[in-house]
């Protein structure tokens, strides 16, 4: 029978279609559940917002229904339909301000209406796909938005604290507090203290029971127990009045002049949209770090949540609630609960629509204390030391200043302009600010240039470089990112005429080659990316002593450019025999593999005179190897180091962990911190030519190896060891071509603790080791397949090691390398059945 005919059933009977042809079959019956997480999750919530909400409400002047109105809103619309499935959406403090000043400018009505001509914007935004635009804006003027906000929010909430009202400016507020505090309210202030009590210490309680009670929101239980006190001691205090439904004001026409109410619609587009998208941003960090079912989320798609969010300010405004925007206290409960998708969002706004239509009794007990204590203690918040921290690293307190300052003193908008403009000032000042040096050590003049180079620093540049006399040796250090066009052909002409006057020039910098010739012009936009080193000696513009071009990506290289090639006639005959070329990972026979180096990262062979290919290297400059050695290490510190600083701290604290022993080969192309996806203190590395491990024994045992397996796993106790061949190896190479006899070099003498692998490549009663899906493509590479399974026997033969293994504590892996292909193949199968499968990007192993 053919493969391709199609086998008919046993049974005769004929089955009946579950739905007419050339139809497609009908879709499942979807039943609407929801995941526990999600439950907990909305209650959670829940707790958090209710009291929230009113707080806000309060702090803005607004009915205090028009909070409630809002957090179901955002729970309901936002969740349903913004782009972030964990993000919270609700009446945020940071927008108490604007909408304070609104409703004292312009009405409850015509607020509300000005919430829905925003919405309208956010719509409109979303459509044109500008979310990501928002996220330009520098965190320091958003997180010196939120200090002014909250220094506002605070500053008015203490005089409802201490008893009184607050007055509707921020100077006037502290003018007042003299006065009010001359004044004070005994009852406000100790139902206020008694808030603020149970805010900061329930989050603290110690013990199985205070983690037990740690799970209700604290203001939930800060508002609930000032609630409950006042109500036994019959203290009278000035409460929770929310009016009947039937009397509650929706939105109206906007009234007032054009411009304000421009103004003023921008103002609550802007707000809520930058809060918006980095709540969304933060979320899915949230989500990505926590355990457990974070990959059941889908990231945000920011402009699906501006258009969330829009719809969510229309039905808010629209009826008669406070603007919406995400909210990073809820949101973060909602993710630390457990949400799993968008269903707790929605579940919470239902449980605040419930509670707004059947708990006004109880919600009407509430103190107007209670709430401006937790109200004040949020506006505090905002002003985060972290954040100011942050700005500090990044030298950018002088926005962040002028940002929070604006915001107090002059209103949310004009605060964030300034925030603006004073960050564009100052990122001017940088671009502009260029450090340029000269100095003479030992006959090399050194012009070192700091900064961005641009035409504003041109005539500096000039006078620095003309300091150098005809006919010396220069290096000029370009320590930048950034070079524009006028810039570039100061330092081209400057080079023809010092070169023309029999005077070298060497160009350095941060990044790969710049070479300055004749020929070389700027790219279109008139900028050139500074980059080093390249030497640049003479009109070819090429240097004398590499003969190449770095490019941008060298550094990864660690600028081990080509040379250019040489003629037959020049190249001298090979002299090295087949041992000497082992050590380099080449062979003189026709069938050497190109690029086996041990020590080469050209993927050439170098001999141990020095030669590469049978060809002798150019001679080494005078302390070029040292100067290139310092340059590395300065860019370490200068780029790099900055970036670990912390991880190493703690490393040097704690001391090193690794959960793994790698013993791979010591050629310079395996990188086993690239091919492991790992960094410092994860891998306890080992490596030596051929990645050999050492029968323990006193006569043929070596004592390096086996103390490295012994320290690995007796005291760090490592969980597994991973012996790692790769394609090319020189080791394996001159395994195959030794002779018996000769001279005993260190190379020879160590080289016999491979000699197993080739007897059992040999021995044909053994399977051989094998690549998934293809043939080794010669002797090499089977026999560095071989030697990497016979190496795990040598493992299995130390002491430490079986008792490990014994004991179910460790585990050991083969793992093959193909450094042409950048692939890694996994050992996997039985004895009988050796096999290296491919690792794919979409597998999750722990090598």
């Amino acid at each position: 029978m053919s493969a391709c005919t199609p086998t008919r059933p046993s049974d005769p009977t004929p089955t009946r279609r579950a739905h007419p042809p050339h139809s497609p079959p009908p879709a499942p019956r979807r039943r609407f559940r929801v995941a526990g997480e999600d439950v907990s999750a909305s209650i959670a919530v829940f707790l958090i917002a209710l009291p929230l909400s009113l707080g806000i409400a309060l702090a803005t002047g607004a009915p205090l229904q028009a909070g409630l109105v809002a957090a179901a809103v955002g729970g309901l619309v936002a969740g349903r339909l913004g782009g972030s499935a964990l993000q919270v959406s609700g009446p945020a403090a940071g927008l108490t301000v604007v909408t304070a000043d609104l409703i004292q400018r312009y009405g409850w009505r015509t607020t509300c209406a000005i919430t829905v001509l925003a919405g309208l914007a956010q719509l409109v935004l979303g459509c044109l796909r500008v979310a990501r635009t928002a996220l330009a804006v520098s965190p320091a003027i958003v997180h010196g938005m939120l200090a002014g906000i909250g220094v506002t929010i605070a500053v008015a909430q203490l005089h409802i604290v201490l008893g009184g009202s607050p007055q509707s400016a921020v100077l006037d507020n502290v003018r007042a507090l003299p006065a009010q505090l001359a004044h004070l309210h005994p009852a406000a202030v100790a139902v206020s203290a008694l808030t603020l009590a149970l805010l900061l210490l329930w989050p603290r309680l110690p013990g199985p029971a205070g983690r037990l009670l740690r799970k209700v929101p604290a203001p939930l239980v800060a508002v609930t127990g000032a609630t409950a006190t006042a109500s036994l001691t019959g203290l009278t205090l000035p409460k929770v009045e929310l009016p009947s439904w039937r009397s509650h004001a929706l939105a109206g026409l906007p009234e007032g002049p054009a411009l304000g109410l421009v103004a003023a619609v921008l103002t609550i587009t802007l707000v809520c949209s930058v809060q918006s998208l980095l709540g969304a941003v933060a979320v899915d960090k949230l989500v990505a770090s926590r355990p457990g079912p974070a990959a059941r989320v889908h990231r945000s798609d920011l402009d699906r949540e501006l258009l969330g969010q829009g719809a969510a300010n229309i039905v808010s405004g629209a009826l008669g609630g406070l603007p919406v925007a995400g909210v990073a206290v809820r949101s973060t409960a909602n993710v630390n609960s457990g949400a799993v998708s968008r269903n707790s969002t929605m579940l919470h706004g239902v449980l605040v629509v419930v509670a707004a239509l059947l708990m006004v009794p109880v919600l009407e007990l509430i103190p107007l204390a209670s709430l401006a204590a937790l109200v004040m203690a949020v506006g505090i918040q905002m002003v985060s030391l972290h954040h100011i921290r942050t700005v500090t690293r990044h030298r950018e307190v002088l926005v962040y200043a002028a940002t929070t300052l604006g915001v107090v003193l002059l209103g949310v908008l004009q605060g964030v302009a300034l925030g603006i403009a004073v960050a564009v000032a100052t990122a001017l000042h940088r671009l502009t600010r260029t450090r340029i040096t000269h100095d003479e050590q030992e006959g090399v003049h050194h012009v070192r240039v700091r900064g961005q180079l641009t035409f504003l620093a041109v005539p500096r540049l000039s006078r620095a470089l003309h300091l150098v006399p005809h006919g010396a040796h220069a290096v000029v250090e370009l320590d930048g990112s950034f070079m524009d066009h006028a810039a570039y052909e100061s330092l081209q002409d400057w080079q023809k005429t010092h070169t023309a006057q029999g005077g070298t020039a060497e160009f350095t910098g941060r990044r790969g080659g710049l070479s300055l010739t004749p020929g070389d012009q700027a790219d279109a936009s008139g900028t050139t990316d500074v980059a080093g080193p390249t030497e640049v000696a003479g009109p070819a513009g090429l240097s004398a002593a590499t003969g190449c071009r770095c490019r941008p990506w060298t550094p990864w290289r660690n600028h081990q450019c080509e040379r250019p090639p040489t003629t037959p006639e020049s190249a001298p005959p090979a002299t090295a025999d087949a041992t000497a070329d082992a050590s380099a990972g080449t062979t003189p026979d026709a069938g050497a593999t190109p690029g086996a180096g041990t020590g080469s990262s050209t993927g050439k062979g170098t001999h141990p005179d020095g030669a590469r290919d049978g060809r002798p290297a150019a001679p080494l400059a005078p302390g070029r190897g040292g100067h290139r050695l310092a340059r590395g290490i300065s860019a370490f510190q200068r780029n790099t180091a900055p970036l670990v600083r912390g991880e190493l701290a703690r490393l040097a604290r704690e001391g090193q962990r690794p959960s793994q022993l790698f013993l791979t080969c010591a050629d310079s192309r395996l990188v086993t911190s690239m091919i492991t996806s790992s960094g410092p203190g994860d891998l306890f590395v080992v490596r030596n030519v051929g990645n050999l491990v050492p029968l323990p024994g006193a006569e043929s045992g070596d004592d390096s190896v086996a103390a490295a397996i012994e320290y690995a796993v007796e005291v760090l106790q490592v969980r597994s060891i991973t012996v790692c061949g790769h394609s090319g190896c020189g080791a394996m190479q001159a395994l195959l071509g030794s002779e018996p006899g000769g001279a005993q070099t260190p190379l020879r003498r160590w080289l016999r603790h491979g000699r197993p692998s080739l007897e059992r490549m040999a021995d044909d009663s053994r399977p051989w080791a094998r690549l998934a899906g293809r043939q080794p493509a010669d002797a090499v590479e089977q026999l560095c397949l071989t030697n990497v399974v016979q190496q795990l026997e040598h493992l299995r033969a130390h002491e430490s090691v079986a008792r490990a293994l014994a004991a179910g504590a460790l585990e050991l892996h083969g793992m093959y390398f193909h450094v042409g292909e950048a692939q890694a193949y996994l050992l996997t199968g039985a004895e009988e059945d050796q096999v290296f499968d491919h690792v794919r990007e979409e597998d999750d192993v722990a090598v």
